[in-house]
């Protein structure tokens, strides 16, 4: 068992089984043994490679994006430019790179980033060396102005509670200890949640929901600054519209691994649920577009155009391993479809580009 292993395991001899969002937290976040605050999980020689990390396309493409909407939006200067897990700062990067053929832009930028991990600050800050940056540990401390934010694969590592459908309620799935002592999955005792009460008529029993109560305020948050500062958000993620089944997993050295096998040695994650997130930004008072999978966003900023253009200069290995970037991001049996993206934006302010307007 993993040092973390040992200690969730003498919690939960003491204390009794533990929810699964407070285990989740735990094998992200701990201070000393959390995945996150101890190691740099990208790349190859990580457990998991995200877009940016795959091509420069990516992030030029969506700092495109939110420099249109800091056009139709009146140029505001000072503006803050915002990212939730920015990882290496690769994205943050070749966006700040895309805006400078915007006049004035990148000049009138305050760069922010919300990370925890101390391992992976400075990282960051040796990717965006040149520019001032300043680091949060939520978006709570975030100064007021207006705010062009951007968060991918963020909100999957949010943590989350899951609940199983029963005849007359839910029972939610907890961590306890198997009689070996090892770490392992179980039900808490049924109960009637008013919280779920309308999904009892799109379930039957033996369904699963998972709820992300973290992202959900998040989502509320930034949407509730910009309708009252402006700006745009956007968030792009692996998910789906209105949660149904088990998506918690662990990835280690690429590969899926037991999710309560190693404690703090895996990279534990659930596919975002928008549906709610969209209801939490209406709530707060912002604009929301409708859902948009990943690849069709990315062909309608051009990213075909900049892929031809960037081919060029290739041959040999590197146009093959470019060509290949270019459909693990947009095809549709690949990132194209899996991940999906949403925008917010303040009442009345035009979409960023690519996205459609959220139906009535």
């Amino acid at each position: 068992m993993t040092p973390l292993g040992r200690i969730l395991a003498a919690q939960i001899a003491a204390e009794g089984p533990m929810r699964l969002d407070r285990y989740m937290g735990a094998c992200l976040l701990h201070p000393e043994h959390g995945y996150y605050a101890t190691r740099d999980p990208f790349g190859g020689k990580g457990d998991f490679i995200t877009a940016p990390e795959i091509s420069q396309m990516f992030g030029e493409m969506l700092g495109l994006c939110l420099a249109q909407a800091w056009l139709d939006q009146g140029r505001p200067a000072p503006f803050l430019l915002a990212e939730a897990g920015p990882g290496r700062g690769t994205l943050m990067a070749d966006m700040l790179r895309a805006m400078r053929s915007v006049p004035g832009m990148v000049e009138a930028a305050q760069v922010h980033l919300i990370e925890a991990s101390p391992t992976l600050r400075e990282i960051q800050r040796a990717r965006l060396e040149g520019h001032a940056v300043t680091w949060h540990d939520s978006i709570d401390t975030l100064p007021e102005a207006p705010l062009f934010f951007v968060a991918n694969e963020f909100l999957d590592a949010l943590p989350i509670r899951q609940f199983q459908r029963v005849e007359k309620g839910w029972a939610e799935r907890q961590v306890g200890l198997a009689p070996d002592g090892s770490l392992a999955p179980g039900l808490a005792p049924p109960v009637r949640l008013e919280a779920l009460e309308p999904r009892i008529m799109d379930t039957k029993p033996g369904d699963g929901v998972e709820t992300c109560a973290p992202a959900r305020s998040f989502t509320e948050t930034l949407a509730a600054r910009i309708a009252a500062q402006g700006g745009a958000a956007l968030l792009i993620d692996y998910g789906n519209w209105h949660s149904l089944g088990d998506t918690f997993q662990a990835l280690k050295a690429h590969q899926p691994v037991d999710p309560f096998e190693a404690p703090g040695e895996a990279d534990l994650t659930a596919h975002v649920d928008f549906e709610p997130l969209a209801l939490a930004a209406r709530a707060a008072g912002a604009q929301v577009s409708a859902m948009t999978a990943q690849g069709v966003l990315l062909e309608r900023l051009g990213i075909t155009a900049r892929a031809q253009m960037l081919a060029q200069s290739l041959d040999g290995a590197a146009l093959e391993a470019h060509i290949a970037a270019h459909r693990r991001l947009t095809h549709p049996e690949e990132m194209g479809h899996l991940f999906q993206s949403l925008a917010i934006v303040a009442p009345g302010a035009a979409l960023p580009p690519g996205f459609d307007p959220a139906r009535p």
